[in-house]
């Protein structure tokens, strides 16, 4: 699908971005990831965008993996995922920088994501879960924890109940007899039935917020895996796309949707039992590989029933962040697209393009835009009218676990004029 004649590449080269702010005059900032795929330098970076697409170096060596950056009030927000994660603040008027709140759950296979700035002034983040679906297995995703011997485990922010279902891995350090491991332990810890696990704040698979200066950190709603993009609507409502269950480790679930929810205080969102208020037990998650996922928690009554979705997306499609449509109450949203073969079945790739959402019928619409290795965020910028889409480049996973990835190879889109299709 081909983009309109307005559509420009405004910065190529760059490695691996994640994040793209505009201030109040519409400058642009950009975020690196930091993470040292093929070559690209290592530690986060952030960007501000010259005349003809020229860039300018603000800040280096953030920790890895640098997950977006949020304008507010002449500074840049950092979700910073590292070990451990931490949010960080960037004034742009004098260059300083802090760090905010540090201490987040790190070292797992998702992290500290960006902030938006609620009605109340008060900075909302999610936080990822640090495994799958609550059990630190021998993931083929997760390579790298091999080399440091130690993989995190999952924080509970609300007490559960475990049933003690526990799974058995080989331990990937030794190659030695299977161990087990249950649910919210390090690997190798098995659990009992009626075991109880006490909050704890911070907590991983949540929202959270806390004051602007990083007191007073409270959790907002627990229960999702990975919620990665949050933005409030104009009455005030926060919303967030959660991101699904993948079909590998050693709890695997097929087929699951990531989901866009309205996020309401002190709600349960399901993790590690439900995916959209659907049980991982159901036949329609079965996975390809493994077996059958078991409940996890004991006490869902304890919890309240798992929220409802607003919109389901396609498995795999992976929805990262969202903007408002120009003169719409709909969002654009990005689909960064699968990771196959890891995450789920061969097949063909999804994902990869954008999308328009209408809360209104709760329906989900292509947009044509350029061609897109893996779309990973979007901003609309008043001052040209024009919706800007941010690349992360060329990355793919192999069979063995490697990843093919291309430094260089990210990109800032400008769209001045896109179309919808119907739905479907």
């Amino acid at each position: 699908m081909t983009g309109c004649d307005d559509d420009i590449r405004i910065v190529s080269g760059l490695n691996f971005p994640t994040g793209i702010a505009f201030d109040d005059e519409g400058t642009a900032y950009i975020a690196e990831c930091g993470l040292a795929l093929d070559g690209a330098p290592p530690g986060g970076r952030i960007f501000r965008i010259e005349d003809e697409g020229r860039l300018t170096c603000l800040k280096d060596g953030l920790r890895a993996p640098v997950n977006g950056i949020t304008h507010e009030g002449g500074s840049l927000y950092i979700a910073e995922g590292g070990r451990p994660g931490r949010i960080s603040v960037l004034d742009l008027r004098t260059q300083g920088w802090k760090v905010v709140l540090d201490g987040l759950p790190g070292g797992g296979d998702y992290h500290t994501n960006s902030v938006a700035v609620g009605p109340d002034g008060k900075l909302y983040f999610g936080q990822g879960s640090a495994t799958n679906s609550g059990i630190v297995g021998r993931d083929p995703l997760q390579l790298s924890w091999l080399e440091k011997g130690v993989h995190a485990y999952d924080i509970p922010g609300r007490d559960v109940v475990l049933t003690g279902a526990d799974c058995e891995s080989t331990d990937p350090r030794t190659d030695a007899s299977p161990v087990r491991t249950g649910a919210f332990q390090p690997f190798g810890t098995p659990t009992v039935p009626g075991q109880r696990i006490a909050a704890s704040l911070p907590c991983t698979s949540a929202v959270m917020r806390c004051d602007p200066d990083g007191t007073k950190l409270e959790l907002v709603a627990w229960g999702l895996r990975n919620p990665y993009g949050l933005i409030f609507l104009p009455d005030g409502r926060l919303l967030a796309i959660d991101l699904g269950f993948n079909d590998r480790g050693s709890r695997p679930v097929g087929e699951a949707p990531s989901c866009l929810f309205e996020i309401k205080a002190g709600a349960w969102y399901g993790w590690p039992d439900f995916a959209g208020g659907v049980p991982v037990t159901h036949p329609s998650l079965r996975p390809s590989r493994g077996e059958d996922p078991r409940f996890l928690l004991a006490n869902h009554d304890e919890l309240g029933p798992p929220q409802e979705a607003l919109i389901r997306f396609e498995p795999r499609n992976a929805p990262t962040r969202m903007a408002h449509a120009p003169d719409s109450a709909d969002l654009i949203v990005t689909l960064f697209g699968d990771k196959r073969p890891l995450t789920g079945p061969e097949g063909p790739p999804v994902g990869r393009r954008l999308a328009c959402l209408s809360l209104s019928d709760r329906s989900i619409r292509p947009v044509e835009s350029p061609a897109l290795q893996r779309p990973i965020d979007v901003a609309y910028r008043f001052q040209d009218r024009a919706l800007y889409v941010l690349d992360f480049g060329a990355f793919e996973l192999g069979r063995g676990g490697e990843v093919k990835a291309g430094a260089g190879t990210g990109t800032l889109w400008r769209l001045r004029s896109f179309r919808t299709h119907p739905s479907r």
